[in-house]
């Protein structure tokens, strides 16, 4: 469990962590905890009209554990005008297929489940929230396979150096921000998680948003995936009584 720290400068500076519930944000919430401890973290968690909204139940679970401060908000209606797959009032279905299969089709552009601008529009929000809480760096777990072929370009490292350098500069120089992981894999986020024990079981990543993680979609593959190249099953898997492996990526083992 965290506890709090006694030490250096950086211990007494704030943070804020967008966090989702999943994988990547939880791991980054770790890091943040473990530098500045619980009481200097606040987690940010947005409803932007995902399918999977379970993933915000997850953040309450996570957050609890850190013991950080939790707030929450609202941005369904500025993506009202997207039919971006992975909002609840889209037709389109979830594609049921890794990344890479879907980068086969878009001609370069972004996967049917970016949604526009998210990064920056979360990123935009927690800046201006985070500068009225004294927050001194914002988080967030943007990783290097999210980024590759143009899948999502707001979490490329391109995209990080913009978006870091605008909020410097329109915070009068007073925040940073951190994304520890946009250089690394997936599975690179796993490794360093399970060093810090990172309690994944309570995390939730499936875009179905069903009782169980589908083992389909992309996000459920790289996940498999990022655990199988660690040599150990997915707690969140083993919590819900089922298994995805990680050498069958797109087969659904919950039948």
């Amino acid at each position: 469990m965290p506890e709090k720290r006694d030490g250096g400068w950086e211990d007494y500076m704030k943070a804020m962590v967008l966090c989702s519930g999943g994988v990547d944000s939880t791991t980054c919430l770790a890091e943040a905890v473990e530098k500045y401890g619980c009481e200097n973290v606040t987690a940010l968690s947005i409803f932007y009209g995902q399918k999977h909204d379970r993933e915000i139940e997850a953040s309450k679970k996570v957050a609890a554990y850190y013991q950080v401060e939790h707030l929450f908000l609202d941005l369904e209606k500025v993506f009202q005008y997207s039919d971006c797959s992975l909002l609840s009032h889209s037709d389109r279905d979830i594609p049921l297929e890794s990344y890479a299969e879907q980068l086969k089709t878009t001609n370069g552009s972004p996967v049917s489940t970016y949604v526009p601008f998210r990064n920056g529009l979360f990123l935009s929000c927690a800046a201006s929230i985070a500068l009225s809480k004294g927050c001194g760096v914002i988080y967030y777990g943007a990783h290097s396979d999210d980024a590759a072929g143009n899948a999502y370009p707001d979490c490329s490292e391109v995209f990080r150096e913009a978006m870091g350098r605008a909020i410097y500069i329109g915070s009068g120089n007073q925040l940073t921000l951190a994304a520890p992981f946009v250089t690394r894999t997936k599975a690179e986020v796993v490794k360093r998680g399970l060093e810090l024990c990172v309690p994944y079981e309570l995390t939730w990543s499936c875009y179905k948003g069903q009782d169980r993680p589908c083992g389909r979609c992309g996000t459920c593959i790289d996940r498999a995936k990022a655990f199988a190249l660690n040599g150990v099953e997915d707690p969140a898997l083993a919590a819900v009584g089922s298994v995805i492996r990680g050498d069958a990526p797109g087969r659904n083992n919950f039948g």
